[in-house]
């Protein structure tokens, strides 16, 4: 008799050995990505979306509107095909790199990933902890906020599939109301910024594509149990893109009332203005809650990342253990380093992706894409990708790092090469290491 999986109680097989079941639909990818676009981060990140540059030359509220839509549009079009992929062979997406570069390459961005997915859910468990004194004061210590979100957290990456249903169902509709009722208080409350410039359009730009491209090494974790690949595809873009839009142009109003400088020298006085509001706290605490969904997504696929290291063993204790450790580097992180975090993330993942697509998409390689153990290493794939990160940073703007921006101002004066304002890293990037893997696929063809 043939097992017919209920959609209902359905789970993510505990080891690489079994068959994903193909249980979301598109109401399920959207909600999900919808969830993961609005973040408490998000609302003190509105700072550097106004002014990327943090000099005396901010962006007009037209221009900083304009980078949110288009940098989402960019950003989650880019997350989209990135799940693809995930949804036609039903894999992860560290165990898809196995078909660009090989298995034992594709353990490079593995470890790369894992590194930032801890950081990334440390900064979750963090910001959590934060939000929650913000509401309760410091009654209760951090230490004990940022354990009581890790266990929900590991809790919740035991069930993965259940959880994005309970979000779907349950979660989404408390966003949404908590949502449009702090968008109609700050409106009222607080005018638009007035005056600045569209000069740094294309540094906002880069830093929206930028929070959206943390996902791309993840998308396929989920997009492996959607029903269909447009579910998939959009899901990501349609949830993603209106939610993030949402959360950027809440945070600019939010930071305008905390104060620029306020936020800039601790970026929690931006949940201020939140709990402050009328019924803040009550809407404020679903936020709160609900940005567990954040930290559940970078500790799951954490550990589904490390399946394609070891993919015999058990992924709820990788969970368990990965939980463990979040919660550990949760209790020393330095958030002071976040934005040039997300620089690194983008400069590695954004040509990544132009590898990726091309090679799947444009040069035909789906039907034989080679996710086995035993997939013949393939170096030429890793020039472009190389390409593509050194395009990003000859075409960044300046690093917060000092010691890395003095290595790419050397570097453009090297090249004779002058950085103008207009230009994209994420976009050039993308474009640069998609371009030479054409190039490269079209002079093998030509070869054989």
């Amino acid at each position: 008799m043939t097992h017919v999986i209920d959609p209902k109680h359905a789970e993510v097989p505990l080891t690489l050995d079994e068959a994903p079941p193909k249980t979301l639909g598109i109401l399920d990818q959207g909600a999900f990505w919808a969830n993961l676009g609005v973040s408490l981060l998000g609302f003190s990140f509105a700072l550097f979306l106004i002014n990327p540059l943090l000099d005396d030359n901010p962006l007009s509220m037209t221009a900083a509107v304009t980078a949110t839509v288009v940098g989402s549009l960019i950003g989650t079009a880019m997350v989209g095909l990135a799940a693809i992929p995930g949804a036609q062979t039903g894999q992860p997406a560290m165990v898809l790199l196995r078909g660009l570069f090989g298995a034992k390459l594709s353990y490079v961005p593995t470890v790369l990933n894992i590194i930032q997915m801890l950081g990334w859910g440390a900064f979750e468990l963090w910001v959590i902890s934060m939000g929650a004194q913000a509401i309760f004061g410091d009654a209760v210590p951090y230490a004990v906020w940022v354990l009581l979100a890790g266990a929900i957290t590991t809790g919740l990456t035991i069930y993965p599939l259940g959880a994005i249903r309970l979000i779907r169902r349950v979660v989404t509709i408390g966003v949404i109301i908590s949502t449009i009722w702090f968008a109609v208080v700050f409106l009222r409350s607080a005018p638009a910024p007035a005056g600045g410039s569209w000069d740094a359009f294309a540094p906002a730009v880069d830093f929206v594509i930028a929070l959206s491209v943390s996902w791309v090494p993840v998308a396929a974790d989920y997009a492996r149990h959607s029903r269909s690949s447009r579910a998939a595809f959009t899901g990501v873009v349609g949830g993603y893109t209106v939610a993030q839009v949402a959360c950027l142009a809440i945070g600019v109003y939010a930071v305008a009332i905390a104060g620029h400088d306020a936020v800039l020298n601790d970026p929690t006085t931006v949940f201020g203005p939140f709990v402050a509001a009328p019924l803040g706290a009550l809407f404020f605490g679903i936020l709160v809650l609900r940005e567990t969904d954040q930290s559940f997504a970078n500790v799951y696929s954490t550990a589904m990342s490390l399946q394609n290291l070891m993919p015999r063993v058990d992924r709820r204790i990788f969970s368990i253990a990965i939980g463990v450790l979040t919660i550990g580097v949760a209790l020393l992180v330095d958030v002071n380093s976040y934005s040039a975090f997300l620089s690194i993330i983008g400069a590695v993942f954004v040509p990544m992706l132009g590898v990726l697509v091309v090679d799947y998409f444009l040069l035909g390689r789906a039907s034989t894409w080679d996710t086995s153990e035993h997939a013949p290493s393939r170096w030429p794939m890793v020039a472009p990708w190389a390409l593509g990160f050194v395009t990003w940073w000859l075409l960044a703007a300046p690093s917060t790092i000092s010691w890395w921006a003095a290595i790419w101002d050397g570097a453009r004066t090297a090249l004779g090469f002058t950085r103008q304002p207009w230009m994209s890293a994420a976009v050039g990037a993308f474009l640069v290491a998609g371009l030479v893997t054409l190039a490269i696929g079209l002079v093998r063809r030509s070869r054989r």
